[in-house]
């Protein structure tokens, strides 16, 4: 009998053990295998995919030192279906069983008819239930109305809309410390773009804008239909260039909501990734030694451009007057837009990549262009001036001399107007126009900047002329004349001046000039910028060796010999060759001339080129010139261990005050002998008014910034090297002191 009971005890549970089994099996394939399937079945309830904006790339010098960063920023968010249904809740359990939620009548077009529509008031709901408790805290502030329906309703209240992007730790601190106990109300750290040395390359960097998901496709948009959270994006400079590299990887947070809307929880997160480095070309070092040098100058309006030499690479870009795009961070206010807008220097004008007549450095180009006609040997003669219908005059004319017979390189070093104009004709537009555009003039540099103004780059040959100054008549020896010493139609920015220098200071080559050198993502290469020469001209037989030398001989004299226009540039023990300009204008009928100075240094083997643009300047020798002494010999000094402190550059308002001698503290100012004083400007009757590019900058929006739906915070903490600059005197005579 015992064994007859225990058998049937073990099948008992053996039926047991099976059935939990069938259950166990069954729930798991109901619940596991099958769980889409029965989601979907459920009554409007589904999964909504929100798109997570990720975090920028920086930007970086060709060191790898970073000039644009991330840093947290401290905001309010609200998500107003929360905050809805908690006022829903309060009404259900209050007092008054008859009160209802508030409603609001709008007008929206629908296939061109206005319609009316009602939805809940998320406005009075938002004052009465979240912003009454603000102000108890001390930290409501106004908001846009209309900007808080419009988010509302266009992402049904699941998008959390920022009410507060600017509170300060303190803030942030108080709010988490006095929890309101609201459903919806939350504060949240996002990464925000910070320019770390303020207006440091700021027409370079750029700036950005707050997201707009207007800018995107229709494809863009298409996998996240109502819930496409944008990013933001750049709308000048490298910012805007280099977005597609810069733009952060987005991230999907994946919600359940029910059939009423409400959501049951979040069911899936993918992190949003940072997006690619970009390393421009720029040394930071050389960009604060240009800056400094413009500012320690006081100059008004300017620029200053210094490129590699050997590969076109842009080492500096520096233009006066200058902004702060901190400023448009998160957005900018309407009386900071106010203030640059209404300045009339136009401080967000890159006068670097604009152009301007570019007055006797432009005689380079037409010195080339004699060396395609073969005529660089010809000697002509300097009587004051040279009548082509009526006389053109030297500069020199106006003190009451005359250069008398001059070859190229002594042509060059005094900066005679008469041996040009005759050069110039001799050689001729067509030869003028070819050699221009194979250094890159007349037309966009192609420099990674929207920015450049191409419309203001004129090589005026024949066709050009014809079609755009149908009046005048290019073939005319007068007009020829006034190309050849760069003035007439000519215009030129410093960038491309600088390229000039550039391609006589390595032998000929010409190279594109550009910002970008690589694209890191992450400890990956995906791009590298190292583009080759457009045109080498001596390589190609367009010149030979020895008519370069002519051009790069003529040069140095201007620097380094008695009588040359730019003594201001003369360096102790380095060999500095250049070319000075001064176009005539005039501004509101007052003198307002145009100063140049363009230049190479060392002579024998070349490391920088550079041209310095000042506007209201006497003259390129007197303005220019020490602009660029001052930087090159800070550049040069940088491989014998001169340090330079990378440090915030202020913004500075600019103004129209003429410039006469550039000089700086601590230091002896050039007095140039009246013989000397550089005064190559074309015949006094050319001189026009000065019309500035005035160019409208796009107003960005002034709004607050949309929610970057939990993106999260980047610690932009970065360590700054510092050093002190070696401002003894006699330093740089020594550090450069060589036998002979």
């Amino acid at each position: 009998m015992v064994v007859k009971y225990r058998f049937r005890l073990y099948l008992f549970a053996l039926a047991i053990l099976v059935g939990f089994g069938l259950v166990v099996y069954r729930l798991s394939y109901l619940q596991i295998d099958r769980h889409a399937e029965f989601v979907g079945k459920v009554p409007g309830q589904k999964e909504l995919k929100i798109r997570v904006p990720g975090v920028r790339g920086e930007i970086k010098d060709r060191n790898g030192f970073t000039l644009v960063s991330n840093k947290p920023a401290f905001e309010v968010r609200v998500v107003m279906k929360e905050v809805m249904d908690e006022y829903r809740r309060l009404i259900r359990e209050g007092v008054d069983k008859n009160a209802k939620v508030p409603k609001f009548q709008y007008t929206i077009p629908i296939q061109g008819i206005n319609r009316e529509r009602e939805e809940d008031d998320y406005v009075a709901v938002f004052k009465q239930l979240v912003e009454s408790k603000l102000n108890e805290m001390g930290l409501a502030r106004p908001f846009d109305s209309n900007e808080l329906r419009v988010h509302t309703r266009g992402f049904r209240g699941l998008v959390p809309w920022v009410y507060r992007d600017d509170l300060t730790f303190e803030e942030f601190a108080r709010f988490a410390e006095h929890n309101l106990g609201l459903p919806g109300l939350s504060v949240g750290v996002r990464p925000s773009r910070q320019y770390i040395y303020g207006s440091l390359a700021c027409h370079v960097l750029g700036y950005v804008r707050l997201p707009d998901d207007t800018r995107a496709t229709e494809e863009e948009r298409k996998p996240w239909g109502n819930y496409y959270v944008p990013d933001d994006y750049g709308v000048a400079g490298v910012e805007k260039t280099m977005d597609q590299y810069l733009v952060g990887k987005p991230g999907v947070r994946t919600v359940l909501v029910n059939q009423k809307g409400a959501i049951v929880g979040e069911i899936g997160y993918e992190e949003p990734r940072k997006g690619s480095d970009v390393h421009l070309t720029i040394d930071a070092r050389i960009q604060v030694i240009a800056e400094k040098a413009l500012r320690d100058a006081n100059i008004g309006r300017g620029s200053v451009v210094v490129v590699e030499p050997n590969s076109g690479e842009v080492l500096a870009m520096a233009s006066v007057p200058s902004y702060d795009p901190n400023r448009f961070i998160p957005t900018i206010s309407e009386e900071n837009w106010e203030v640059y807008q209404s300045n009339p220097v136009i401080p967000l004008l890159n006068r670097a990549t604009s152009g301007y007549a570019p007055g006797s450095t432009y005689k380079i180009v037409t010195a080339l262009a004699g060396c395609l006609s073969g005529i660089t040997n010809s000697r002509w003669n300097c009587s004051g001036s040279v009548t082509y219908g009526r006389p053109m005059k030297c500069w020199i004319a106006s003190k009451g001399g005359s250069h008398g017979g001059l070859d190229l390189s002594s042509a060059i070093k005094q900066s005679c107007n008469c041996f040009f104009y005759q050069y110039g004709n001799k050689a001729g537009l067509d030869n003028i126009e070819k050699v221009g555009q194979m250094m890159g003039l007349g037309s966009s540099s192609g420099i990674e900047l929207d920015e450049e103004d191409s419309g203001s780059l004129v090589l005026p040959g024949h066709k050009w002329t014809r079609q755009n100054k149908p009046n005048e008549n290019s073939r005319s020896p007068g007009f020829v004349a006034n190309v050849s010493i760069g003035q007439g139609l000519v215009q030129a920015s410093p960038l491309q001046m600088a390229n000039v220098a550039a391609t006589v200071a390595n032998g000929g080559r010409a190279y594109p000039v550009h910002l970008l050198r690589r694209v890191v993502d992450g400890l990956q290469v995906v791009v590298e910028n190292q583009p080759p020469p457009r045109v080498d001209l001596v390589a190609e037989k367009f010149v030979t060796q020895a008519q370069f030398e002519l051009v790069r001989r003529g040069m140095w004299k201007v620097v380094n010999e008695d009588g040359g226009t730019a003594k201001g540039a003369r360096m102790a023990n380095v060999e500095v060759s250049g070319k000075t300009g001064t176009a005539q204008f005039l501004r509101s009928g007052k003198v307002d001339n145009h100063t140049w100075f363009i230049a190479f240094a060392p002579y024998d083997k070349p490391k920088f080129a550079i041209c310095a643009f000042v506007q209201g300047g006497k003259s390129g020798g007197a303005t220019a010139a020490p602009l660029v002494k001052r930087i090159l010999e800070q550049a040069l000094a940088l491989e014998q261990g001169y340090q330079v402190a990378i440090e915030t550059i202020p913004e500075i308002a600019g103004d129209f005050k003429p410039r006469e001698m550039t000089t700086f503290a601590n230091e002896i100012a050039f007095n140039l002998p009246e013989s000397d004083d550089d005064a190559d400007v074309g015949d006094a009757s050319e001189a026009r008014e000065s019309r500035e590019s005035t160019r409208k900058i796009a107003a960005p929006s002034i709004r607050k910034r949309a929610d970057a739906a939990g993106s999260r915070g980047v610690d932009a903490k970065k360590e700054v090297p510092k050093a002190v600059p070696v401002r003894r005197a006699g330093f740089f005579q020594n550090l450069f002191k060589r036998d002979r």
